[in-house]
């Protein structure tokens, strides 16, 4: 499940009529440019009219003008508003900042995006056809390798996707080679070319090529990755509110508790807790710091030209983002300001909240936004749908 990247516990399991108690919208003044406070919160209040518990979203351009809004509650017992800086899992929106570090680590001549996994994990990546000769840090990156998903070997029985399941698991913790181990007992989808592997475009989303990125810029630099993403992403611009929580099962406050509507459950289950997330989605941030880090991205701030570019190299994945999308290292780009316009973003799924966000292609105006509820059923399109306008909205003239 979940082809823009769930994240769940290491081992955990993370989805009905929802009645609000109460709704609390409210807007800070000022606007991108392309919106207005009172958009973002119309906006907002359609994402909440979904069935999500609590929604904020933050705007801004490069004039510092920005918006800001929230609809619905914290807390599903309590009538207080969701937090406008409140902190919250961003899932796999945290294979962009894996990416930034690798790229930084190739203009360094550290790593190389030929270099396959076999030369950095040496004999890893083998059995049941996979093979580390074969795949590349670029098909890595890119989710070109043809590797299975660990998560799709972990939830392949929608049978086992309970709130008993997740209240078991929650606390559970899996390294990074355990989970890959687990994808290993699948054969591979394909295989990259063995003459011209980094030229593979056959596309398919797999968390465990994140695993293997972050294990790779371990081998390589002999730090964390965590480490990494703080001393090279993180402090250098400021993201004072941005983290990587380790085995703490724990959101910093202010937050907003999630929930998840697990299948064939009418009941929200509370999924705040849960240990979990690695270099494909352990990041927790807040809007503000989201899109100062989006900017960043495409402004040229933490990528050398090359490099960027390089990461702007897309292959077909409409799957991922509808009609025209591309994915490349660590982010996709979609037409969804028109046939010739588009957005650069990822997005991100964790035990009940997802990230959603986009940046213009020149870094001058991004937008996030982060709902605190998942439905693992057919309600979470509706939910994903209203999201993506709001960001879409906030970004596109």
């Amino acid at each position: 499940m979940g082809i823009r990247g769930t994240t769940w516990t290491r081992a955990g399991l993370a989805a009905g009529a929802l009645v609000l108690t109460a709704l609390v919208t409210e807007t800070a003044s000022g606007g991108t440019g392309t919106v207005s406070g009172s958009e973002l919160k119309r906006d907002a209040e359609a994402v909440h009219a979904t069935g999500a518990t609590g929604v904020i979203a933050a705007a801004e351009d490069e004039e510092g003008r920005n918006a800001r809004a929230r609809a619905g509650v914290a807390d599903l017992d309590d009538d207080a508003p969701v937090p406008h800086d409140a902190y919250y899992r961003v899932g796999s929106d945290t294979k962009t900042f894996t990416a930034v570090v690798a790229l930084q680590l190739v203009a360094e001549g550290t790593l190389d995006l030929d270099d396959t996994v076999e030369r950095w994990l040496p004999g890893l990546l083998r059995g049941n056809g996979n093979d580390g000769t074969r795949v590349t840090l670029d098909n890595l990156l890119r989710q070109t390798s043809g590797l299975a998903d660990y998560t799709d070997v972990l939830f392949a029985d929608p049978a086992e996707l309970t709130p008993e399941s997740y209240l078991e698991s929650r606390f559970a913790e899996w390294t990074d080679e355990e989970l890959v181990a687990v994808a290993l007992t699948e054969p591979p989808y394909w295989r990259p070319d063995a003459d011209d592997p980094a030229g593979e475009t056959r596309w398919g989303y797999s968390n465990t090529n994140y695993l293997l990125a972050g294990l790779i810029i371990e081998a390589a630099t002999g730090n964390s990755w965590e480490r990494e993403v703080h001393e090279r992403v993180i402090e250098p611009l400021g993201l004072d509110h941005t983290l990587t929580p380790g085995t703490s099962a724990y959101v910093p406050h202010p937050t907003a508790s999630g929930y998840t509507r697990f299948p064939g459950v009418d009941e929200l289950t509370e999924t705040t807790l849960a240990v979990g997330g690695g270099p494909d989605g352990g990041i927790i941030s807040t809007t503000a710091d989201m899109n100062t880090f989006l900017r960043a991205l495409m402004d040229g701030t933490l990528l050398e030209p090359e490099q960027l570019a390089e990461m702007k190299r897309t292959v077909p994945a409409e799957e991922f983002g509808g009609p025209g999308t591309g994915y490349g290292l660590g982010i996709a780009w979609a037409p969804r300001c028109g046939d010739d316009e588009g957005l650069w973003f990822h997005g991100g799924t964790s035990f009940g909240t997802i990230s959603e966000g986009a940046v213009t292609d020149d870094g001058s105006a991004a937008a996030s936004a982060a709902v605190f509820t998942m439905s693992l059923d057919e309600r979470q399109t509706e939910q994903d749908t209203a999201t993506r306008a709001l960001i879409d909205h906030a970004l596109c003239e």
